[in-house]
């Protein structure tokens, strides 16, 4: 990469820094023995001499400081020779800290308490030495922790005191000079509250503090920690027990944009650094090492809460993560990781000089030319000339993630207000002044606190505009209105808005097109934040990634909380995919076999755990297991966003055996009970809200029956007492759990049935009297229910079903596949295949904008019909009407009425 330094020898690294580097220069002067290796240009003798710089030594501190002293020179020469990389200099550096912490350590626990195992004491790293991406010449920054049961004490001795004492005793041991230097600058002040806080915390007392009552840059601080020294176990219980602080799956707005304020906070403040040039802070200006790292910690706190794989803590590692799950842009990965680490080496010749912790470069020229010579470059100019361009690029990068300072405020006061609403592009100005009136009056709930009104205010001036561009300004203002008054605190909401701009103009879309979602938004605001994930918009990924996702659960969780996360997670999928729709990103047959991928994992993952649930009570039936059977629209792989799931529940083995647990039942029993608990996970709310609607009356003798059947009943029913809508219901199932045994098993079964040999005349009679009992019983609910009509999706329906089992061919639950098939073999016109997928494709967009099947919003209409393929509105309702009338066409083919039906008509 241009700018690290070339592999060159380790006598021409020397002669740089004898001439640039007095620290270095006086290193190799107190060390001959080391300086001698190094001119032999043997490298690894002279790391591993390393080891044994301390021999001799009178004291562990003394021991310590001539190893640090001896890591600096070899590590120095080794990196300004490019024969050690940055990775390996910083990995050095920080694994060299928690050695010296543990001696350190353990030095004050031989000396104070002779007899104590060396435990009850914790060190937690944080900032670059967490990462293990230590500076050459760096602070570390530890957080002691303690256990008061195990500490050590003597005498009279507290357990605070002892803690204390060695705290201060770790800090005066690697931070105090002598004539061999010092170990490590030790800086406490990330401790909580450290100019109160004691030197060493209490690890329940910590725990405490980071759960209830931290700052956003300390959770922002723990992405990169990690335990250095001391107690692991006291160490790794405190870091897995506050993991939730750090990497929350519901995130505050506010962290994130309290990150971001504080890094505009620090371009404030130095800014004497942020002109490039000399004098440039390499850390903190514009562009510089802090900005990149703040890049990648930002990302990581959005998604790391969900993405355990997002949370490397060293930060070429975290943008590479990132780019890779595809959370940033790959090439602004490569730009801020390249410049990163460029930056690291630049840094590290700033601090060779004179062992000084500077991320500046000097401000007079004579400096500058000495750190240039040090890196090989002929003089300052080129030094400057090198990191320009990484500097512009990461400052542009990071200008666009925190964006303009947009603090403009809607004025306050009646008058003003209706007046700045009278400049907006919408039909009735003061309907919005009013709303936004009642907003700042103090009655709505979400809106009483100073925090809440704060971040409402923030984002107002966008939300508002935003909403006065959506295609139905009105009706988002009110839906909008509606969601605010039904939440408990509008606070992390509008942070999230504030936090990211795009998402308001999508919401400003849902609101104006999609009561559905409006709906479930003002119950589950959350799901809205998973549409910060770009990859919220692609359609989801298969059953068993989905599955995995969804059964994915965290440190302590139980059957319950599994019962929660599920849905929780559904939930976010089905929003993100009625979002989709919205956004026009993918075609709604698409989104219709998401929505079925979505149902059928989450079966999966709750049946599984239900009969693990189950189990602990029970115990198994010997040589059965549950199987699940899918109808319907589940069953055919095309679910609507208002879908409910059509289910049987069959199990395999005798049905005469008992289960083998604790409380044993019998083989009927057992899977009776244990069907209705899966139906009760599917459907119970819990506090994460609703799942599914799950329909079993297509069971077996209806709802009269039992829940769940035997293989061999089902077999003995479908094939000797079954009615003709029974089978017809067949043509769509689909088993979505079992073994691949069991299910092939039962798919061999239902093709047995449904190519049985039948009367044509008797099935076409049977189908029409169906249909015609659904046109008493259930009338079409509006002009466009696109299902209940004649000649709409029931009637394609009949006629694909009637078609299978008339010809025993296309058994297939997919319509669309079955409808192909059978429009090849010439059984039916093949118009009807592209009739069906426009009035599908309607049916799914109108579940979503009209669910009442009444005409839309005239707002909303070409989103309609865009979403079915059609050019406008017109061209909808005209293709629409062709569709159905060559489904009319097609039923009276194949389906004609019998005479006494046209005579009842006629009388």
């Amino acid at each position: 990469m241009q700018g690290l330094p070339d592999h060159t020898s380790l006598n021409d690294a020397m002669a740089r820094a004898r001439e640039n580097a007095p620290y270095l220069s006086m290193s190799m002067d107190v060390q001959p023995e080391l300086s001698a290796l190094l001119q032999a240009e043997d490298l690894d003798a002279a790391l591993a001499y390393v080891d044994r710089a301390g021999d001799g030594a009178a004291t562990v501190r003394q021991k310590l400081r001539r190893e640090k002293r001896a890591l600096a020179l070899a590590l120095g020469i080794g990196d300004l020779a490019g024969q050690q990389s940055l990775t390996q200099v910083v990995h050095r550096l920080s694994d060299f800290a928690d050695r010296a912490l543990d001696e350190a350590l353990a030095d004050i626990y031989a000396t104070r308490y002779p007899d104590a195992p060396l435990e009850g004491f914790a060190i937690i790293g944080l900032g670059k030495h967490g990462s293990r991406e230590l500076n050459y010449s760096s602070d570390i920054d530890p957080i002691f922790i303690y256990d008061p049961d195990k500490i050590p004490t003597r005498g009279k001795e507290e357990p605070s005191d002892a803690a204390r004492r060695i705290g201060q005793g770790l800090v005066e041991a690697l931070n105090a000079r002598d004539a061999d230097g010092y170990v490590f600058r030790v800086d406490m002040r990330l401790r909580p509250s450290p100019e109160i806080s004691p030197v060493a915390l209490p690890v329940d007392a910590a725990i405490s503090y980071y759960e209830s009552s931290a700052l956003a840059w300390e959770q922002a601080a723990f992405i990169r920690s990690r335990l250095a020294a001391g107690d692991r176990k006291l160490g790794q219980y405190f870091l897995e027990t506050i993991n939730p602080f750090i990497w929350r799956r519901s995130l505050d707005y506010g962290a994130i944009r309290n990150i971001a304020a504080m890094s505009e906070q620090i371009r404030d403040h130095f800014k004497a650094g942020q002109n490039f040039g000399p004098g440039f802070d390499l850390k903190k200006g514009r562009g510089g090492i802090r900005e990149a790292e703040f890049y990648a910690q930002m990302h990581q706190l959005i998604f790391g809460g969900r993405e355990p794989d997002l949370r490397a803590p060293a930060t070429r590692d975290a943008l590479k993560a990132l780019a890779g799950a595809g959370r940033i842009d790959v090439q602004k990965a490569e730009t801020l990781s390249q410049s990163y680490e460029i930056y690291r080496v630049i840094e590290h010749r700033l601090q060779m000089v004179n062992d000084q912790q500077t991320h500046s470069f000097p401000e007079d020229e004579a400096g500058l030319d000495r750190v240039a010579r040090l890196h090989g470059l002929d003089g300052g100019a080129s030094l400057l000339s090198l990191l320009r361009p990484y500097v512009d690029a990461v400052g542009t990068i990071y200008d666009d993630l925190i964006g303009p300072d947009e603090s403009q405020q809607f004025p306050q006061g009646v008058e003003k207000l209706e007046e700045a609403c009278f400049g907006l592009d919408v039909p009735d100005p003061a309907f919005f002044a009013a709303k936004i009136q009642r907003w700042r009056s103090g009655k709505v709930i979400a809106l009483r606190s100073a925090a809440a009104i704060e971040s409402f205010e923030a984002v107002l001036p966008e939300l508002i505009q935003s909403i006065a561009a959506s295609p139905d300004p009105q009706q988002a203002l009110t839906r909008l209105d509606n969601l605010i008054e039904k939440l408990p605190t509008a606070i992390n909401f509008f942070r999230m808005l504030e936090a990211r701009p795009g998402l308001r103009d999508m919401l400003s879309r849902i609101l104006s097109h999609a009561p559905v979602l409006a709906d479930t938004l003002a119950r589950r605001t959350e799901f809205f934040e998973g549409l910060i994930d770009a990859t919220a918009l692609d359609l989801p990924p298969d059953v068993p990634e989905l599955a995995a996702q969804f059964g994915w659960l965290e440190s302590g969780d139980d059957y319950q909380m599994l019962l929660d996360r599920v849905r929780e997670r559904v939930g976010e999928k089905r929003f993100a995919l009625g979002t989709q729709l919205i956004e026009s990103r993918h075609d709604p047959l698409d989104i219709a076999a998401g929505y079925a991928r979505v149902a059928e994992a989450a079966i999966q993952v709750l049946t599984a755990a239900t009969i693990s649930e189950f189990e602990t009570v029970h115990g198994r039936v010997p040589g059965s297991e549950l199987v699940i059977l899918a109808l319907g629209r589940l069953g055919g792989e095309a679910l609507t966003h208002a879908s409910d799931l059509d289910l049987i529940f069959l199990f395999t083995g005798d049905h005469s055996e008992e289960s083998d647990g604790g409380r044993p039942l019998g083989g009927t029993q057992y899977f009776n009970r244990l069907a209705t608990r899966v139906v009760t996970a599917l459907t119970v709310p819990t506090a994460a809200g609703p799942l599914y609607e799950v329909d079993t009356r297509l069971r077996p003798s209806g709802a009269q029956g039992p829940m769940a059947v035997s293989f061999e009943s089902f077999r003995k029913y479908q094939n000797d007492s079954a009615w003709t809508w029974e089978h017809m219901a067949l043509t769509r199932a689909r088993p979505v759990y079992g073994s691949t045994r069991a299910r092939e098993q039962l798919q061999g079964d239902i093709r047995a049935v449904l190519g049985k040999s039948r009367d044509p005349e008797k099935l076409r009679k049977e189908v029409r009297k169906m249909r015609l009992d659904i046109v008493k019983h259930k009338p079409p609910q509006g002009p466009l229910d696109t299902k209940l009509m004649e000649g709409g999706l029931v009637d394609y329906e009949f006629i694909i079903h009637f078609l299978q089992l008339r010809t025993g061919e296309a058994l297939y639950p997919q319509l669309g596949k079955a409808s192909l098939e059978l429009a090849g073999a010439g059984h039916m016109n093949p118009q009807l295949v592209e009739a069906q997928k426009l009035m599908t494709r309607l049916l799914i967009a109108l579940r979503l904008m009209s669910p009442n099947c009444d005409y839309p919003p005239a707002t909303s209409r070409e989103l309609i019909a865009q979403a079915a393929s059609q050019k406008d509105w017109d061209s909808l309702l005209d293709g629409y009407d062709a569709a159905r009338q060559c489904v009319i066409d097609e039923w009276n083919r194949l389906l004609r009425p019998d005479p006494d039906e046209i005579l009842g008509d006629i009388i």
